[in-house]
């Protein structure tokens, strides 16, 4: 049927070819159906243009099937289909939905499709695969794979057997050809590889060995909200990290929920902290094997967020202790936190020091002795008076000064060695306990962010 036209519907519906079956810059205006087709030999739709939706649903190609520089108007659904032999399927582009679900690859197969939507439900490789995308929204929920199989996201057009470079009509009006997975729902990532794909809208609960997933070049995850929101009296502002699609319907969700939070995307089902903790942390695994250490904090972050809102899995006192450590550096990842609440102590110290802590005035020593009645040796005995609680004007330079001299040798850890009232021992003690803790959290929080 080579460059043939067909002004109607063509139906070959349960036809067995039992040679070769050419269809070569063949026209179908309408739709063309081989639903339940065979085609023993090798099969070609190279350069045919289907302008409605083409049917290869549970169709079996035992040779090479080659769709290169094919055009889809409409969906073109491999439903079922089995392809025992085929090296290669594309590059060809569809404008609506390219659907493999169910279907199966014998051999060795690189996939190179245009398309906005293609759907991997349950579809099956028994050998190596690589598929090279372009605009593509993948669902690859439940698809089993027993080899390496890659997922890239082509930058420019594909490029022909005679060099041409392969037309995109109907797609040209999409954003952007950026690749986007949408589920990686109950897939064995261990054989997974990523490269350039957009993981913003992705749902990763269910997924078997996720922190065996490679992920190359630019993967992009969701984003925390940025702008700042009130919530009831204080307001909220989060800090840049990468995200579950997950958590944004989780928190959405929540009753009092933070504008900023989008539900964008497939329903996540009961996904809450309990089912998110294990996929952050296994993420993190992921990105600390590739030696990508402040991208694995990001993860780690969320982690600790699952961990802490967890109150089926996590007891009261852990999450208090969570809290804690959220609320005074962000899980050790938020240096300027710390460093704010380190500022804030040493105000306090030194506010407490020059109202209560110095004495009034320098203890002064004092030398008493005894003359022995008929001369001889004398002995003096040495003393200081108890420093006075301090009365008037406390507030002055020389009193912060020596203040501030207490506050930063507590800070690291040392003892300025001045004379102070028994308010103020109290006081030094309480500040090099807490500051030298804030200032360690300050530094490993900026450690966590420039490490390899």
């Amino acid at each position: 049927f080579m460059s043939a036209t067909v002004t109607g519907d063509a139906e070959f519906r349960s036809a067995t070819v039992t040679g070769d079956a050419w269809f070569t810059r063949a026209t179908f205006t309408r739709n063309a159906d081989f639903i339940s087709a065979t085609v023993a030999g090798d099969a070609s739709f190279e350069s045919a243009t289907v302008a409605g939706d083409a049917e290869f649903e549970s169709a079996t190609f035992t040779g090479n099937a080659s769709f290169e520089s094919a055009t889809f108007t409409g969906n073109a659904s491999f439903e079922s289909a089995t392809f025992e032999r085929a090296t290669s399927l594309g590059p060809l582009v569809c404008t609506g939905r390219v659907k493999l679900s169910r279907a199966v690859f014998g051999g060795p197969v690189t996939l190179l499709l245009a398309a906005r939507e293609l759907e991997c439900w349950r579809t099956r490789w028994s050998a190596t695969a690589e598929l090279r995308l372009r605009y593509a929204t993948v669902d690859l929920a439940h698809a089993v794979f027993e080899y390496p199989l890659t997922i890239a996201a082509e930058a420019s057009p594909f490029v022909l057997t005679d060099r041409a470079t392969m037309a995109e009509q109907g797609l040209y009006g999409a954003p952007d050809a950026r690749v986007r997975m949408a589920s990686l729902r109950g897939v064995d990532a261990a054989h997974l590889v990523l490269a350039d794909v957009d993981l913003s809208q992705c749902l990763f609960t269910g997924t078997v060995h996720l922190d065996q997933l490679r992920l190359e070049g630019a993967c992009t995850f969701a984003k925390v909200p940025s702008r700042t929101a009130w919530r009831r009296w204080r307001p909220v502002r989060f800090t840049k990290r990468r995200a579950l699609v997950e958590e944004h319907h989780w928190r959405a969700c929540q009753p009092a929920a933070i504008p900023g939070w989008n539900m964008v995307g497939s329903s996540t089902g009961h996904v809450g902290p309990a089912q998110m903790a294990p996929v952050y942390r296994a993420l993190r695994k992921t990105f600390e094997d590739g030696k990508n250490e402040p991208g694995a904090a990001d993860f780690y972050y969320g982690e600790m967020e699952m961990r802490r809102h967890d109150r089926a899995n996590t007891t009261r006192a852990e999450r208090g202790l969570l809290h804690g450590y959220w609320l005074l550096s962000g899980y050790g990842l938020r240096a300027s936190r710390a460093l704010g609440w380190l500022a804030a102590a040493m105000f306090v110290t030194i506010v407490l020091l020059m109202g209560f802590g110095l004495p009034k005035d320098a203890p002064k020593q004092e030398a008493t002795g005894t003359v022995p009645p008929g001369g001889g040796t004398v002995t003096f005995e040495i003393d200081k008076n108890d420093p006075q609680n301090p009365t008037g004007d406390r507030f002055s330079g020389q009193r912060f000064e020596k203040a501030l001299n207490i506050t930063l040798n507590s800070v690291v850890f040392r003892s300025s060695g001045q004379d102070l009232t028994t308010a103020g021992t109290y006081i030094e003690m309480a500040s090099r306990v807490t500051e030298p803790i804030l200032l360690g959290l300050a530094v490993l929080a900026i450690r966590n962010r420039v490490k390899r």
